[in-house]
């Protein structure tokens, strides 16, 4: 057991978010109609939002999605000021949604480290997880309903950017996701990033819950720890896990659907991802030292998938590297390297 005590509880606030004044936009992906919704009741879309970085300050922008009945939460922040067609669309594990791409501690978010590389950013919360509205079934946001929550808002950047094509990161759960999206919908995709690759099955486990309750403990169980069984230091500011656990907790609350779950706790030879159907340029970077992967898939995996693509493992890292002090910079630079390649 991890030992917490001593650990001071930092609240993560709330980040106020504006809706966006727009149109509705009607879609049919896969024969199922969807309609893109934008509240025009709002008359002042955008929040300014001040970071920890110095003299840097962003703007946030709500865009509300809607498909199958179902509300999704997609944002956008850009740096105050900036310009740009750059466009990267991230999407979140299994249990915690994408707030997780913005704990606001020193510099560690990736969001404002790519909204200050001139990248204007992108959030989704897969139907029923985070600021996404609730499912009655737990198993029904899977691998392959999450995938199609994506292509619509990929759709949707399309259309309201005019780019037709986006940058796709995926971290863990959301590697096979946006695999199968990529796989299954690559018009609208220009680079794929695959950040600790569920390539196959974790082993099988009967889920017979619908949803999986959410505990502290469970939101920082990935962080690393030394030979005691306490937080390693050397690896993770304790103020950055305190701030991780907050977040967590007010933005997925007591629990989140089990479908991805379930579809991943099943033998290892079942693949969860057929790399040779993805077009686009793709990085696959994680650590050496996750649990989660299957490292001989992952050496193997630049074989099949397209030219352009690379394999980048950070030594010492585990599956949250993209928080761990030693490496976190390491990460984003090899993250903004291959995308401006």
């Amino acid at each position: 057991m991890k030992n917490y005590a001593g650990y001071v509880k930092v609240l993560l606030l709330s980040l106020v978010l504006l809706l966006e004044t727009g149109c509705t936009v009607n879609t049919d992906i896969n024969g199922v109609k969807n309609r893109i919704v934008i509240d025009t009741s709002k008359t002042d879309p955008l929040t300014t939002v001040s970071g920890n970085d110095a003299d840097a300050e962003y703007i946030c922008q709500e865009h509300p999605l809607e498909r199958n009945g179902i509300s999704l939460y997609l944002d956008c922040m850009v740096k105050d000021g900036e310009e740009t067609d750059n466009n990267i669309l991230l999407i979140h594990g299994l249990t915690y949604s994408s707030h997780i791409f913005d704990i606001d501690y020193k510099d560690y978010s990736l969001v404002r480290r790519l909204a200050r590389e001139g990248y204007a950013v992108w959030r989704l919360d897969i139907s029923g997880y985070g600021r996404s509205g609730e499912v009655e079934d737990g198993f029904m946001p899977d691998n392959d309903y999450a995938a199609e929550d994506i292509a619509l808002a990929l759709e949707y950047i399309s259309h309201y950017t005019g780019q037709d094509r986006i940058d796709l990161f995926g971290w863990s759960w959301g590697t096979v996701t946006t695999g199968r999206c990529a796989a299954k919908h690559p018009e609208h995709i220009n680079k794929l990033v695959l950040y600790a690759p569920i390539l196959s099955g974790i082993g099988a486990h009967e889920i017979s819950d619908e949803f999986c309750g959410n505990e502290w403990i469970k939101a920082v169980e990935d962080f690393q720890t030394d030979e005691s069984g306490n937080f390693d230091l050397s690896i993770t500011d304790p103020v950055l896990i305190e701030m991780y656990a907050s977040s967590c907790w007010h933005y997925d609350g007591a629990s989140s659907p089990n479908g991805g779950r379930r579809d991943l706790c099943v033998d290892n030879s079942e693949i969860m991802i057929d790399l040779k159907k993805i077009d686009a340029p793709t990085l696959v970077i994680c650590g050496s030292k996750d649990p989660y992967l299957d490292y001989e898939l992952i050496d193997g995996a630049i074989e099949l998938l397209p030219e352009g693509s690379r394999l980048e493992m950070i030594d010492g890292g585990s599956h949250v590297v993209f928080y761990e002090e030693p490496y976190y910079h390491d990460f984003q630079d090899r993250l903004l390297k291959f995308l401006r390649s």
